[in-house]
């Protein structure tokens, strides 16, 4: 199941995770956001050890800043509370599973 992120859930969705994290940051008018968010859609179903979360740069400019999201799609994942790896652009799936 994907989560929406926000600046109010951030702290109890994502910090206080046991699960590693992956955070989709987008935006609806972004093409290659729309490409890659079925496949962060995907890895969400398949993988109950991980939290998938999605932010909304638009919705969420404090949460795009603190992250230093200057392009998007922007994918962060989160072990421990603790940024572990960043990957900016549509890649594909298998990539995404490494970066986990």
């Amino acid at each position: 199941m994907v989560r929406e992120i926000t600046a109010d859930n951030f702290e109890s969705e994502v910090l206080a995770s046991k699960k590693t994290v992956l955070l989709d940051f987008f935006a609806d008018w972004c093409a290659p956001c729309r490409m890659l968010s079925p496949v962060v859609d995907e890895i969400a179903e398949e993988n109950g050890e991980i939290l998938v979360g999605k932010v909304n740069v638009d919705d969420q400019p404090t949460l795009a800043r603190q992250f230093s999201v200057e392009s998007i799609p922007t994918l962060v994942v989160i072990k421990n509370g603790e940024v572990f790896r960043r990957s900016v652009g549509a890649i594909p799936k298998e990539k995404i599973l490494e970066l986990l």
